[in-house]
């Protein structure tokens, strides 16, 4: 590739990933990424084999989603969010910090067992109708929790945010034990500065905010019951698929399918309701930015950082591994952490790097995005979700609260990390 090709391909990038990240016009991120796309085949930097390879490059993504965004809409319908709203405003007994602290410990329950995204698409409806159920003056703090947890606890497991299986692809993923050896800790400390600090930022709003104890008790249907069994059979079967080293994408969405047919054959109603409820526009979104990855790995961007990482670990290896991490966190929030992942990802199995370099750069592509709305998948899911409630958060509004939560929780985090 010629010296302009490889600029104009390196400038369509960018300013795809600025399309995405301000939202020109108030049109979709997913305009400005298969924009891009179309853009770079378009003018030839890239062909349009190699950007379906690049496309394709997401398929078990593709089918996580589809079959996450399945059993959140059918858990959304059934009522299973109003019952869980029901739950938490109970139990938070009138108590605003109660219902904040409560909230924070399902999302880091959620995101553990079924991935960052359920955290954006499943909880976040169920926080909305907490908050409305409980009558809070002001939802946005406890919104805020779904963002921030769904990436401060996505390296606690495997399956935890989708992104593991990219960096750890092709074999290289290691074993439990040593998965818990090398992010428990981390993990930890990343969990508890992002609680800390996101409490501290919405302290005057909890504090000042009030939670009607007068919450009505609401019973579970049997479809809301079969909608919840849907939800735990997943996290059953994302678990052992990790243990065995499978892709998560195809079993979440038997799982989606199933329960939906389910529920279909319950109720007898129309798929239509359901269907429409699923923010499809998520997956050409992922697609386009798959397809921009892909042309600037035809510039030689995974040897060349293949090969930075290697020569760096060889010298100092725990300076590589902080550098490395914080520079994978602010690119993420660039081009989306997914895509950043399997260029980082292919790079760590070039380079053969050892655990703490590869962990570094994994809690980078993980936790890096808490420092803005598109930084990850999650938090564009998020967005999307407060959109249909009529909510809405500012991109700048969101960076400045990144600055403050993201940037110390991912210092602890490689910090621990290296003295581990």
């Amino acid at each position: 590739m010629n010296m302009n090709a490889l600029t104009m391909t390196w400038g369509i990038a960018g300013l795809t990933a600025l399309g995405v990240i301000t939202r020109p016009f108030a049109w979709p991120e997913a305009i400005w990424a298969v924009l891009g796309a179309l853009l770079l085949v378009g003018i030839r930097l890239i062909g349009v084999h190699d950007a379906w390879t690049g496309a394709s490059k997401g398929a078990d993504v593709y089918f996580f989603l589809i079959g996450m965004m399945l059993l959140s809409e059918l858990a959304r319908q059934e009522g299973l969010f109003d019952w869980l709203a029901s739950w938490a405003t109970l139990q938070a007994k009138g108590s605003a910090k109660r219902l904040f602290v409560l909230i924070y410990g399902v999302g880091i329950m959620v995101t553990a067992f079924l991935s960052n995204d359920a955290t954006a698409v499943v909880l976040t409806p169920a926080v909305c109708a907490a908050c409305r159920a409980a009558r809070v003056k002001n939802p946005m703090p406890y919104l805020l929790i779904c963002a921030f947890i769904a990436n401060a606890a996505s390296f606690l497991l495997p399956i935890s945010n989708p992104a593991n299986l990219v960096i750890f692809g092709g074999g290289t993923m290691p074993p439990l034990w040593r998965w818990f050896a090398t992010f428990t800790l981390p993990s930890a400390a990343s969990i508890a500065t992002t609680f800390l600090l996101l409490y501290w930022t919405q302290r005057s709003s909890v504090a000042s905010d009030y939670v009607s104890p007068d919450v009505r008790d609401i019973r579970l249907s049997p479809s809301a019951k079969l909608a919840g069994f849907g939800l735990v059979a997943t996290a059953f079967i994302l678990l052992v698929a990790s243990a065995l080293d499978f892709d998560l994408g195809l079993p979440t969405f038997v799982a989606g399918c199933a329960t939906t047919a389910a529920i279909l054959l319950v109720t007898r109603q129309s798929p239509v309701r359901i269907l429409k409820g699923v923010s499809w526009s998520v997956l050409p979104l992922v697609a386009g930015l798959f397809v921009v990855i892909e042309a600037l790995n035809r510039t030689g961007l995974i040897e060349t950082l293949a090969e930075l990482i290697s020569g760096g670990a060889s010298r100092a290896q725990g300076q590589t591994a902080a550098l490395a991490g914080a520079i994978v966190a602010v690119v993420s929030n660039l081009v989306n952490n997914l895509p950043a992942g399997l260029v980082a990802g292919g790079a760590v199995q070039a380079a053969d790097v050892s655990d703490k370099v590869a962990g570094a750069i994994l809690i980078g592509v993980d936790l890096g995005p808490n420092l803005s709305v598109t930084g990850s998948l999650a938090t564009i899911l998020w967005l999307t979700a407060l959109r249909r409630e009529g909510l809405h958060m500012g991109a700048w509004d969101f960076l400045k609260l990144g600055v403050i939560v993201m940037v110390p929780a991912l210092v602890a985090s490689l910090g621990v990390l290296a003295f581990q």
